[in-house]
C-alpha cells in the first residue's frame, strides 16, 4: 500500500477571509481603531505588520492604549532602549498582570473557568469565585511570608487551584514556576532547585485513565531537595484514602481566610514566572518572563491572532510543563473563559477531545498536528458524529502540520471555521509566524510573521532570503523575549543562547522557509537540518513522508555525517513487523517523495521515540549517542517523557560503532516515571508511555 499524501498541494488556499472579515475579527475592530485613534489606514495585513516592526514605539504604544492597560504609574516612554538583547520597555510603568487577569469588570456570574479531570468530577467558577479565592490564596501567601521577588513553585496539574495559586502569586510580586506531577524527582529539582523557593504546592497523587498514579514518594523527595522550602501546601485531589501529604498546609486552609482582592504594583519588566527548557542535555534554562512583557504579548496574540474575547471558551489540552499552559490560562485577559483538562487526553479514546469541545461549547479548540494527523490516520469523523458548530477557530502548533492535514480539519469542521498554524516558543512565550484573519489559509503554510515579529530567514552569512530555507531570526526586540535567564548576572548565557550566531539578532533555533507572499513552513530544528549531497532538508519532511504509512506511529531520523550514513528509525502498529518489504516501501517513499539523497542506508524498528516531556523528538542527543557519546554525558533520563525509549538508541550504537567511535554498552533502563506524554505525541506513545 501506498501511503496517503492527501489531495491538495502546499500552497494550496483551504480558506479566504469572508467580506465582512473587517467588521466580523478582533484584527479589523484594531484596524479601525488605528484609523480612527492614529490616522493610520493600512489596507492589507502585510503593511500593517510593517508598520508593527519599524515603528516599534507607535506600534506597541497602541496596543497599550487599544487593550486599555491599567497602569499605578504611567511609563516615560514605550522603548527606552532597543538594543537586543536588554531592551528596556515601558520604563516607569507600574502594574500588575494579575489585575488584569481577574477582570474586575466582568459579570461576577461568568463562568471563568471550566474543569474537567480523570481525578474528581466537573468543575465550574465564575469570575466573582475566582477573584474571592485569589483574594484569599494571596492573604494565605501573606501569612506564610511570601511578598516581592520570593518564589512560589507548584508540583500540580492543569487545575483550577493552580490557576488560583499562580494570580495570587503574581498579585504579590512574588515569582511562579511550575512542573507537572508526572516529572519525577530529579527533573524537577533540576528546574525548581535553580530558583530557590520559599513554598511549594503539591498533590499526593492523580488519575490517568483509569490507573491512579501515587506520587507521595516523589513529593517527598522534591522536599528533601529544596532546603529553601519554608512551607509545603497539599492541594487534595487523590482521593479518599490516599491523599494525604505529612507535615504540610492544606489547600483549605490556606484559602480559609478572607482577605481584599489588592495587587502589587511592579515594573513593566518585574518577573512573573519562570519557564524552562527541556533539560535533556543539562540543567534546564531557567526562562524569566516579565508582567509587562507577557500582558501586552498574549492580548496582543490572543484579541488579534486567535480572535477571541468576551463570550469564546478556549480548549487546548495541555499540562503545566508547556509554555501553552500559561497561554491557555491568559485566555482569561480577552474576558473569554478557559477550560482546564487534567489526565489521558486520549481516554477512553481518541475522539476525548471532540466530544469535550462538543460538551464545553468551545469556540477555539487547539489541536497539536500530531494529534491531528493521527485522527485522521486512525479515521475519525468528528465533524459527521459530534455538534461542533460552536468551534469558529482551530489552532494548532508545536510541530509542522501537513498539507493533508489542513484538508482533513476543514473536512470535519467545514469551511466557515478558521484554522490557525503556528510556531513559536516556550523563550518568547508566544507565537512568531501563524495566521490572522483577515489572511487566507494556506495548506502546509503559516500565513505571516506575527505583528511587531520581525521574523525572516537568514542564510550562512546573515543575508534574508526568501524562497530558501534559512535560519529562523528575528530582527527587532519584542517585550515577551525574556527579562533574564535566573541565576546568570552578566547575561553571558542568553547572550550565547539567541545571539552568538548573529551578534544583535535574535536566533531562534528553527530552519524555516518565507514564501514570496510572506506565509511560511518550518522544516524542524535548524541544527538537525540534513545535508546530504548538497541538499539540505528538514527532517519533518522526512516525517510528513514515513508517518503516512498506515503501518507507523511515529519515527526519528539522523544523518551521521563522519559515515554519511542516513538512519531512520520507526514505532509500527502492533503485530507489523518491519520486513524488507515494507523497508522497501518506506525507502522508495522518501527517494521519490523528497530525493534519491535521502532513501536510508538503515531502517530499524523501535518501541518508542525519545521525546522530551513537552514532546519534542530528541533528533540532536540520539545523533550523539549514535556516534559514540555515553548516555549519561548527553541526555537526562528524567527529562525524558518516557526514560527506556532512550535504550535501543544506546544498544545500536553499541553493535554499531566504528574504531573511531568509543561507544559504551547501554546502560540499565530506568523504570519510568508515570510521566505526563508528549503534547505532540501519538496517542500510541501515551498509552506505552502508561503502561
Amino acid at each position: 500500500m501506498h501511503p496517503r499524501m492527501g489531495d491538495l498541494p502546499p500552497g494550496h488556499v483551504v480558506w479566504t477571509p469572508p467580506a465582512d472579515a473587517r467588521q466580523r475579527f478582533g484584527l479589523g475592530r484594531y484596524l479601525d481603531w488605528l484609523a480612527a485613534q492614529r490616522g493610520h489606514d493600512f489596507a492589507a495585513y502585510h503593511d500593517l505588520h510593517r508598520w508593527s516592526v519599524t515603528d516599534l514605539e507607535g506600534f506597541w504604544g497602541s496596543l497599550w492604549d487599544f487593550f486599555e492597560i491599567g497602569a499605578y504609574a504611567p511609563y516615560e516612554r514605550v522603548l527606552g532602549s532597543d538594543r537586543m538583547p536588554g531592551a528596556e520597555w515601558f520604563p516607569g510603568a507600574q502594574l500588575n498582570y494579575a489585575a488584569h487577569m481577574v477582570g474586575r469588570d466582568r459579570d461576577a456570574d461568568t463562568v471563568a473557568v471550566v474543569a474537567r479531570s480523570q481525578s474528581r468530577g466537573p468543575l465550574e467558577m465564575t469570575f466573582g469565585e475566582l477573584r474571592d479565592q485569589v483574594a484569599r490564596a494571596r492573604a494565605g501567601l501573606q501569612r506564610l511570608g511570601i511578598g516581592p521577588g520570593a518564589r512560589v513553585a507548584a508540583y500540580l496539574p492543569n487545575i483550577p487551584e493552580t490557576l488560583v495559586a499562580f494570580l495570587a502569586t503574581a498579585s504579590l510580586g512574588a515569582v511562579w514556576a511550575t512542573c507537572p506531577p508526572e516529572f519525577g524527582p530529579r527533573s524537577v529539582l533540576d528546574r525548581l532547585r535553580q530558583l530557590e523557593p520559599a513554598l511549594l504546592l503539591a498533590v499526593a497523587g492523580y488519575r490517568w485513565g483509569d490507573k491512579y498514579v501515587d506520587r507521595r514518594d516523589q513529593v517527598a523527595a522534591v522536599r528533601a531537595g529544596l532546603p529553601s522550602l519554608r512551607a509545603v501546601v497539599h492541594v487534595p485531589y487523590a482521593g479518599a484514602g490516599r491523599d494525604a501529604l505529612p507535615g504540610t498546609i492544606a489547600w483549605g486552609e490556606l484559602i480559609a481566610g478572607a482577605g481584599p482582592l489588592e495587587f502589587d504594583p511592579v515594573p513593566f519588566a518585574h518577573p512573573l514566572y519562570v519557564l524552562f527548557s527541556s533539560g535533556t542535555t543539562g540543567p534546564p534554562k531557567a526562562i524569566v518572563h516579565g508582567h509587562g512583557g507577557i500582558l501586552l504579548e498574549h492580548l496582543k496574540n490572543h484579541a488579534l491572532s486567535w480572535d477571541i474575547g468576551r463570550g469564546d471558551r478556549m480548549l487546548w489540552f495541555t499540562t503545566t510543563a508547556w509554555m501553552m499552559w500559561n497561554a491557555l490560562v491568559s485566555a482569561l485577559l480577552t474576558g473569554a473563559s478557559i477550560v482546564m483538562i487534567d489526565g489521558n487526553p486520549v481516554w477512553p479514546d481518541l475522539a476525548f477531545q471532540w466530544r469535550l469541545a462538543e460538551e464545553t461549547g468551545a469556540t477555539l479548540l487547539g489541536l497539536s498536528p500530531a494529534f491531528t494527523m493521527a485522527c485522521r490516520k486512525e479515521g475519525l469523523t468528528p465533524g459527521r458524529d459530534l455538534d461542533l458548530s460552536s468551534v469558529r477557530v482551530l489552532c494548532a502548533a508545536g510541530s509542522p502540520l501537513p498539507p493533508a492535514g489542513y484538508q482533513w480539519l476543514y473536512q470535519q469542521v467545514g469551511p466557515e471555521v478558521f484554522v490557525n498554524v503556528g510556531s513559536g516558543g516556550t523563550d518568547v512565550c508566544t507565537g512568531i509566524v501563524q495566521g490572522y484573519p483577515l489572511l487566507p489559509v494556506w495548506a502546509g503554510e503559516m500565513s505571516a510573521p506575527c505583528l511587531g515579529v520581525d521574523a525572516v530567514a537568514f542564510d550562512d552569512d546573515g543575508r534574508e532570503v526568501v524562497g530558501q530555507l534559512g535560519e529562523l531570526v528575528i530582527r527587532r526586540p519584542m517585550p515577551s523575549m525574556p527579562v533574564e535567564f535566573w541565576n546568570d548576572p552578566d547575561g553571558a548565557r542568553y547572550r550565547a543562547a539567541y545571539f552568538e550566531r548573529f551578534p544583535g539578532v535574535w536566533r531562534h533555533g528553527d530552519w524555516i522557509q518565507f514564501t514570496e507572499r510572506g506565509s511560511s513552513f518550518i522544516t524542524g530544528r535548524s541544527d538537525a537540518t540534513l545535508n546530504r549531497g548538497g541538499i539540505r532538508i528538514g527532517t519533518s519532511e522526512l516525517y510528513s513522508v514515513i508517518e503516512e504509512f498506515d503501518e507507523v506511529l511515529d519515527s526519528l531520523v539522523v544523518h551521521l555525517e563522519a559515515r554519511d550514513d542516513l538512519l531512520l528509525f520507526v514505532v509500527l502498529r502492533d503485530g507489523i513487523e518491519l520486513g524488507d518489504a515494507l523497508k522497501a516501501r518506506l525507502s522508495d517513499a522518501l527517494r521519490s517523495g523528497l530525493s534519491p539523497r535521502h532513501r536510508p542506508d538503515d531502517i530499524v524498528a523501535v518501541p518508542a521515540i525519545p521525546r522530551t516531556m513537552t514532546g519534542k523528538k530528541l533528533e540532536l542527543p540520539v545523533k550523539r549517542i549514535l556516534t559514540g557519546t555515553p548516555v549519561a554525558a548527553v541526555v537526562s533520563r528524567d527529562a525524558l517523557a518516557s526514560p527506556a525509549s532512550i535504550e535501543p538508541f544506546a544498544a545500536y550504537a553499541a553493535q554499531h560503532a566504528t574504531p573511531s567511535e568509543h561507544a559504551t554498552p547501554p546502560e540499565h533502563a530506568t523504570p519510568p516515571e508515570h510521566a505526563t506524554p508528549p503534547e505532540h505525541a501519538t496517542p500510541a506513545d501515551k498509552e506505552r508511555e502508561h503502561d
